[in-house]
């Protein structure tokens, strides 16, 4: 601490970091106010905010004038003053925001992944990247830092992407950072879609939940204590190599060996698989799922079994974590209406734990939610770090 005291340069900017931080929680606040809540002195308050505003980080946003007294200056920070990126990459979506400091989305650009290499990918995110910066009305270089989401587990050693089967190849990250440019961060997309959700959705306001998701593969994101748990190789999380107790039979299966048991059979690809040796002609888990809203009884029997396999996966996160509440997200999971009784169903016959189960109300936007979360945390960071330099 007596180290701390003795550099001007470093109080100063904690206590700049401690204004912006209120503001940035409760909005527009006056000098007197910030004095009050902070414990700084009213002349400290002042000079920190006198220097927060000469470099564009607060601004004046309004006045209140008391009866009898002076006009009261309001002030708040400036969101437009820096710019951050979230970036999901999926196998067969690439997503890329732009979000002002208090993550409102001021350019967004979604499309398909078509690439067949990982140079074809990295220039596909490049030029949604330009684009949703372009239509927040920036170059791209004018963004703080990004951070993009991907399948598997980032190696920073490495620099590579193990289990990332989803996608073309594991040198990824060296094409994203030759193509952007920028400060870029990469994370685990599961473990920021519950970033996403802790901040936004389901999880808002718990210390202690998971995030699973089933669609094109399964995943799971751990929060604990109100922060990620990503574990000591960041493989926290990897349930797709559970075994599975509906289809021990799976274990033996080549895409199970590579993908993981759990993740060879309720993945949407698996729902696809189980829906034709019913004999159903249809192309994607989201045809089943359709088909089974509409009555068919064969689509209804493998949703059926579908509910099932998820169910054992969500006794087995409630046995280890124990947690306030798990959140099913993915294209196949967030379909908790046709889903959840089957759920529950294979809950109840494997126990006594009863986990509350809820679908994410993210949609598409949880990995690009998460992302930006983290990017912003990162941009305050640097900022704050310059300003030491």
């Amino acid at each position: 601490m007596r180290a701390e005291l003795g550099n001007p340069r470093l109080l100063r900017v904690m206590n700049e970091r401690r204004l912006l931080d209120r503001l940035h929680d409760h909005g527009p606040a006056s000098r007197a106010d910030l004095a009050k809540v902070t414990g700084l002195s009213k002349p400290t308050v002042s000079a920190a905010l006198a220097g927060l505003e000469e470099d564009g980080l607060v601004h004046l946003v309004g006045e209140v004038s008391g009866r009898p007294g002076p006009v009261t200056s309001l002030y708040d920070m400036n969101a437009g003053s820096a710019h951050v990126a979230g970036i999901d990459i999926g196998r067969d979506w690439n997503r890329v925001a732009v979000a002002d400091l208090r993550g409102a989305f001021v350019g967004r650009k979604d499309g398909r992944n078509d690439a067949r290499n990982t140079a074809d990918l990295a220039r596909h995110v490049r030029e949604l990247a330009h684009a949703a910066a372009a239509e927040a009305g920036l170059q791209w270089s004018a963004i703080t830092c990004a951070v993009a989401g991907t399948p598997g587990v980032y190696d920073p050693v490495a620099g590579r992407l193990d289990f990332a089967y989803n996608l073309p190849g594991a040198d990824l990250v060296q094409h994203l950072r030759s193509a952007l440019e920028s400060d870029l961060v990469i994370e685990n997309d599961i473990n920021l879609a519950a970033v996403g959700e802790h901040a936004y959705g389901e999880g808002r306001g718990k210390g202690h939940f998971a995030l699973v998701s089933v669609g094109t593969g399964v995943g799971m994101g751990i929060v604990i204590n109100g922060e990620l748990y990503v574990g000591a190789r960041g493989a926290a999380g990897e349930v797709s190599y559970l075994p599975t107790t509906e289809d021990p039979a799976a274990e033996d299966d080549p895409v199970a060996l590579e993908h993981g048991s759990t993740e060879a059979v309720a993945s949407a690809p698996g729902v696809v698989r189980a829906a034709r040796a019913a004999g159903l002609d249809l192309a994607s888990a989201k045809e089943v799922f359709e088909a089974a809203g509409r009555g068919d009884p064969t689509a209804l029997a493998v949703v059926e079994a579908e509910g099932r396999r998820i169910g054992g996966l969500v006794v087995a996160v409630a046995a280890v974590l124990d947690p306030e509440v798990i959140v099913l997200s993915g294209g196949v999971g967030r379909n908790l209406d046709l889903l959840g009784g089957a759920i529950e169903r294979r809950v109840a016959g494997l126990g006594p734990l009863r986990p509350q189960v809820v679908a994410s109300a993210l949609g598409d936007s949880g990995v690009l939610l998460g992302a930006v979360a983290r990017a912003r945390k990162r941009a305050w960071e640097l900022i704050f770090e310059a300003r030491l330099g």
